[in-house]
């Protein structure tokens, strides 16, 4: 899939080019469920992205990844068969303290390779997927099932819910710059999972929390911005927290972030409220990489430091980040994943 690849490695940076004839994303949008659970082919790019903070019987860490990306390769219509413009990928990692493995798919639309039904829910690609059933609730995308395979591991999962899923930004309208560039955007941060992990033939038992989120854009990127620093982040409290960092060429970087309650409430916070430090870097891939964070939000009395569980775990892929679990402390505790795309 040459194609596909040579419309990905532009990387994140490319989501700053001019998006000519897709739909643009604007305040006010109404959100429906299940079909904003399904493809938006008008738009540019989005993807369903969900990351798992798990543990085995013996408490060991470990974390997951499984992620299907759409992009679209220019606008209009849908097209038929071979001739369909949308393009997609999946990613799979597992990750533990000695170990990261990734995987990457490609697919071309309109074949059924690859795709995202609404109802019931069912993303997929080749035998990948994440999926639902009659039962699922489609407020809450949930119960759903999980897998994913390479050579040298494979995972499957279970996922519940007792929470809707959660709009962030702006009633699900997130700003990335002041000239305009936004996404749609919601998530899923309560998933409680349980499955079976295998590395190297040897399989264990896993369960922990899992976060999805689900994005989609035209333009998501100003020119002058470079890429993120994004954290999900699952306080031992039961509140979840979600920062981006937008980094720009002239280093004015610009933070967003919604605090979650246990309830499902989320509160939006504003960049003059964050604080976003890196404290420890990694070389990794000829990067060298954040991996290490201080982070705080004054108005809440919340400092803490995060520390990934494998400063390595990047994502060496045709549209190549770091991706890994992570855990914090300092004033609240409990753990996460940290992405940082554009280095």
């Amino acid at each position: 899939m040459a194609l596909s690849r040579r419309a990905f490695a532009q990387g994140y940076a490319g989501l700053g080019e001019t998006a000519d004839g897709f739909a643009p994303v604007t305040p006010g949008k109404v959100f429906s469920f299940p079909a904003d659970h399904g493809p938006h082919p008008d738009f540019r790019i989005e993807w369903w992205y969900l990351t798992a903070n798990l543990v085995d019987a013996r408490g060991a860490a470990c974390g997951l990844q499984w992620t299907l990306f759409r992009q679209a390769t220019e606008a209009g219509p849908q097209r038929e068969g071979w001739a369909n413009q949308q393009l997609w990928m999946g990613h799979a990692a597992v990750t533990r303290a000695d170990t990261h493995r990734f995987n990457e798919l490609f697919a071309r639309g309109g074949v059924g390779q690859a795709g995202v039904d609404a109802k019931p829910f069912a993303a997929w690609i080749d035998d990948w997927e994440m999926k639902g059933a009659d039962s699922t609730d489609d407020r809450m995308l949930a119960p759903l099932t999980l897998k994913a395979s390479s050579t040298d591991f494979n995972y499957a999962l279970t996922l519940q819910a007792d929470r809707p899923v959660v709009l962030q930004g702006d009633a699900g309208f997130s700003r990335k710059s002041e000239r305009g560039q936004a996404s749609y955007y919601y998530s899923q941060p309560f998933f409680r999972a349980r499955g079976s992990l295998v590395i190297d033939d040897k399989t264990v038992d896993v369960s922990g929390q899992a976060w999805m989120d689900r994005e989609w854009s035209s333009q998501p990127l100003d020119p002058d911005q470079t890429g993120w620093d994004w954290l999900s982040l699952h306080l031992s409290s039961g509140d979840k927290l979600m920062l981006y960092r937008l980094r720009q060429k002239d280093g004015k970087d610009d933070p967003f972030g919604n605090w979650i309650l246990p309830d499902g409430r989320a509160q939006q916070i504003f960049a003059a409220d964050i604080q976003m430090t890196p404290k420890g870097w990694a070389e990794v891939a000829g990067r060298k990489l954040p991996v290490e964070w201080q982070i705080a939000i004054p108005s809440r009395s919340f400092t803490i430091t995060c520390k990934p569980l494998n400063p390595a775990a990047w994502m060496g892929t045709g549209f190549s980040y770091w991706e890994g679990p992570i855990s914090f402390s300092g004033s609240h505790d409990g753990v996460g994943y940290l992405e940082l795309t554009g280095y």
